[in-house]
This record gives C-alpha cells, sequence and structure tokens, in this order.
C-alpha cells in the first residue's frame, strides 16, 4: 500500500491572499460608495431634534444629488477605498489562513462552528485594524448635510487622519472601536450562518445550480438577515463616530447612551434607519468581493503557481 503524503495543494503565499483580499473589496467599494453614503446619512438623520431630514432612502439620495451634484454621491470613496485595504484585507487574510490551519491533512474542511468561530476571529480583528479608516469615512460622509459654518472640510482620507491625530488626539481614531467590533462579529456570524443554509435551501428546491446566481441569491437573503441583526449596532457606531465635544464633553458617554436616546427621541424602529441602502449594499458588496477575488485568485495559479 502506498503511503500517505499528507501534503497539502500549493496555494499562494499569505502576503498575496491579503493583498488579493484587500484588492477584491476596494474593487466592489467603487460601485456601492453610494449605497454607503446614503446609509450614514440616513443614520445621522433626525440626531439631535424632532424632525428627519430625510424621509427615505430615495428622498436621501435625490436630496443629496440636488445639492452637492454627481461627485456628492462619492464623497468619502477615498476613505471607502482605505477601509477595504485595512479590514478586508486583514478579514480575508486571516479568515483564509486561520481555515488552513483548520483543514486536515486530507482536505476536510473545519466544522461549521469553527468556520463561524474563524470568521468572528477575522472579523473582529479586521475592524479594529480599519477603525480609523471607519471614523474617516463616517466623518466624510456625514460633512454635507451641516452648514458650511460647521463642516470639518476633510479633503481626504490622509487629510481626515492627520487632522483627528493632531486635533482630537491618536486615541480618536479608535472611537466606536468597541461597536465597531462587535457589529463585525454580528456580520460574520449572521452571514456565515445564513449564506450556507440559503445556499442549501436553494439548491434543495431543484431549480438552481451551483454558480455566480445562486452565489447572488443566496447573498441577498443573507444580507437580509445579516442587515436585521446588525443594524442597531452599527447606527450606535456611525453616531459614536460621528460625534463632536460640546463644552469639552462628548454628545454619548457609551453606546447604550447611544440606543436609549435613539429609541425614546426617534423611536425603536429608528434603530434600523438606513434599512435599505446597507441591505442594497451587503449584497452585492459580497458579490463582487468574492468574483475579483476567485478571478485574481483563478489568475495568479494559471501565471504563477501552474507548473
Amino acid at each position: 500500500m502506498a503511503a500517505v503524503t499528507g501534503n497539502k495543494p500549493k496555494t499562494s503565499p499569505k502576503a498575496v491572499k491579503f493583498l488579493f483580499g484587500g484588492l477584491a473589496g476596494m474593487g466592489a467599494t467603487v460601485f456601492v460608495q453610494p449605497l454607503d453614503l446614503v446609509k450614514n446619512r440616513m443614520q445621522l438623520s433626525g440626531e439631535g431634534s424632532k424632525t428627519r431630514e430625510y424621509k427615505t432612502s430615495f428622498h436621501a439620495l435625490s436630496s443629496i444629488l440636488r445639492n452637492e451634484g454627481l461627485r456628492g454621491i462619492y464623497t468619502g470613496l477615498s476613505a471607502g477605498l482605505l477601509r477595504q485595504a485595512t479590514y478586508t484585507t486583514t478579514r480575508l487574510g486571516i479568515y483564509t489562513i486561520l481555515f488552513e490551519k483548520m483543514t486536515g491533512v486530507d482536505g476536510t474542511p473545519p466544522s461549521f462552528l469553527m468556520k463561524a468561530l474563524i470568521g468572528m476571529t477575522a472579523g473582529a480583528t479586521g475592524a479594529f485594524v480599519g477603525t480609523p479608516a471607519e471614523v474617516a469615512l463616517i466623518r466624510m460622509t456625514a460633512d454635507g448635510r451641516q452648514p458650511p459654518a460647521q463642516r470639518r472640510g476633510y479633503t481626504n482620507v490622509f487629510n481626515a487622519l492627520l487632522r483627528i491625530t493632531r486635533e482630537e488626539g491618536v486615541t480618536t481614531l479608535w472611537r466606536g472601536c468597541i461597536p465597531t467590533m462587535a457589529r463585525a462579529v454580528v456580520v460574520n456570524a449572521a452571514q456565515l450562518a445564513s449564506y450556507s443554509q440559503s445556499k442549501q435551501a436553494l439548491l434543495d428546491t431543484g431549480y438552481f445550480s451551483d454558480n455566480i446566481f445562486l452565489h447572488f441569491c443566496a447573498s441577498m437573503i443573507s444580507g437580509l438577515v445579516t442587515t436585521a441583526a446588525s443594524m442597531p449596532v452599527d447606527i450606535v457606531k456611525t453616531r459614536i463616530q460621528n460625534m463632536r465635544m460640546i463644552d469639552g464633553k462628548p454628545e454619548y458617554r457609551n453606546g447604550l447612551e447611544v440606543l436609549v436616546k435613539v429609541v425614546r427621541s426617534e423611536g425603536f424602529f429608528s434603530l434600523w434607519k438606513g434599512f435599505t441602502p446597507y441591505y442594497a449594499r451587503l449584497g452585492p458588496h459580497t458579490v463582487l468581493t468574492f468574483i475579483f477575488l476567485e478571478q485574481m485568485n483563478k489568475y495568479y495559479k494559471i501565471y504563477f503557481l501552474a507548473p
């Protein structure tokens, strides 16, 4: 009987996995950045006042286009790209490495529970690394809703990071880090569970085969579950990262205070404000990220790993 060698198939270097993860996320962000802008504006709408600036997501989008022009819907793109370069690079890189570590020598993949733990660990780590870019993104996308005299006026993400560090201290770059990490844990756990279940359920109908269309449909169903689960944490993160100091004191002391104020002043369902653009962004962004990632991996294997 031939001896089992236990050799795993040749794979790309770790640095390439990190690079491709970030590039895939950045490519997807170029397409969905306007939805991120609308989502952030919706979540801040009504803050500190009894009236909402925007009645619906479409009202928000038309208002932004009317007041800030076509370029206005891409406000904060540089911060969105840096967020992907940091958060997605770290998250996908760590997930891929841990997944390979937990895969048996015979190619047996990790259990579902282990996949969930790997996903949550990778998500939380990536969120910590990506928080400075997230803070810059929230502030840049929120700026246009302020009167000209009150705008921060960051010209790009690096200008934002430099000014935040100089004007408010380096620790401000990690403001809202805990809810950002909590959101990443919720998103990764919900996505993994709902995506695999949706994919299997659709395959069981007999109307789907394992292709991009199936991945898109499963992603959109998964996105619905993930959006509903993560939005209350996301609105906490958004408001904390955008808050100002008033008479030397922050507007909010912690995430719980944000939740209480939102529910009391704006109603319980305001915790899901911006649901439509958040949902519309999440599914396509996931699909586009993995399509770009698969294509880069495919061509890397053809040109660099082929014998």
